[in-house]
């Protein structure tokens, strides 16, 4: 019998999968554990089941002995320690492919409310009423169908992105740190390097995880290559973005606007970006349907019982720990 400990809701049936293979299972009842409640709680556990909001540092890791294996909610680990994780021979899962499709569709529904002005429209016609229609009034938007669509990394998310970009008969350019040429013929994108993408496209999407090489990847020379016309959407990982650059160039035309998913300093939004009528704010909402959200659980659980069995699973992170301390 493993105990395992979730620091989030889950869906019920998923911790009963649990219990029924024979385990102890404790959750917490909330969505944003604290961290003396973290530390609390995995004193004594051999599994740890974590979304990207819990942070599993050393500290976590060191106050947690026993921990075998950590199920993270999401495809990015960027909140676990890795490096302290092989270190101690930790197993550490992530919940990969489930998702590409749903965060895809949030790229585009941020694309075109960024585009249209929808976010911005809304809030007033609320506030003012129907302002009546004209044929050339302040509040003209661009058009998506037919643009020119830049990629910024060409996983599956990107390719999921580019897959519904063919259906706005969209110009596709991609970057990616390798090409992908079985994607460029599926999918009719061409590869550019990035400065190139940033000069040439009127919409930027990025889809790279969050390394040392990509943080602050899109900065002050970054933005000051794309049109002023072009508009940035971002739902990859808040560092990624320089917020302070993106703010600078927001206010002073150096783009035309932006749509965020993720933030730098999550929970942190930067103080300036609500204040701005060009920019559309989600609060990392990718992942954030109900089917996604069970099949994210369901794939997390389904590795954990495959480690628990001394089963090699599909969705493992660091396999050179592999059996790591089981």
């Amino acid at each position: 019998m493993a105990r395992i400990f979730i620091s989030c809701r889950i869906f019920p049936e998923e911790v009963e999968r649990l219990e029924r293979a024979g385990h102890e299972v404790v959750m917490f009842p909330g969505d944003l554990i604290g961290r003396e409640e973290l530390l609390r709680n995995v004193a004594d556990v051999d599994v740890l089941i974590v979304p990207l909001s819990t942070r599993v540092d050393a500290q976590v890791l060191a106050s947690a002995p026993g921990l075998k294996v950590i199920a993270n909610l999401g495809v990015g680990v960027d909140n676990i320690d890795l490096e302290e994780a092989r270190a101690r021979g930790i197993v550490v899962l992530n919940t990969p492919g489930v998702l590409s499709e749903t965060v895809a569709d949030l790229a585009f529904a941020l694309m075109l409310a960024v585009a249209r002005r929808v976010v911005e429209l809304d809030k007033r016609l609320r506030a003012e009423g129907f302002p009546g229609w004209s044929f050339m009034p302040p509040h003209l938007g661009r058009d998506v169908w037919g643009a020119t669509l830049g990629i910024v990394g060409l996983g599956r998310i990107g390719a999921a992105v580019a897959r519904r970009a063919r259906c706005f008969s969209m110009e596709v350019l991609y970057y990616s740190r390798t090409r992908k040429p079985d994607l460029e013929d599926e999918l009719g994108c061409r590869y550019v390097p990035l400065d190139g993408l940033l000069r040439a496209s009127d919409f930027v999407v990025l889809c790279v995880p969050l390394t040392p090489e990509t943080h602050h990847l899109i900065g002050e020379r970054e933005l000051s290559l794309m049109k002023g016309t072009a508009y940035l959407v971002n739902v990859a990982r808040g560092p990624v973005v320089d917020e302070e650059a993106l703010v600078r160039a927001l206010k002073g035309g150096g783009i035309a606007g932006a749509a965020l998913d993720v933030f730098e300093r999550e929970p942190e939004v930067h103080p300036e970006l609500p204040r701005l009528a060009n920019v559309v704010l989600t609060p990392h909402i990718g992942s954030a349907t109900v089917d996604t959200r069970r099949r994210m659980a369901s794939l997390a659980v389904d590795g954990v019982l495959a480690v628990l069995r001394g089963e090699r699973p599909d969705n493992l992170v660091n396999p050179d720990v592999w059996p790591g301390k089981l």
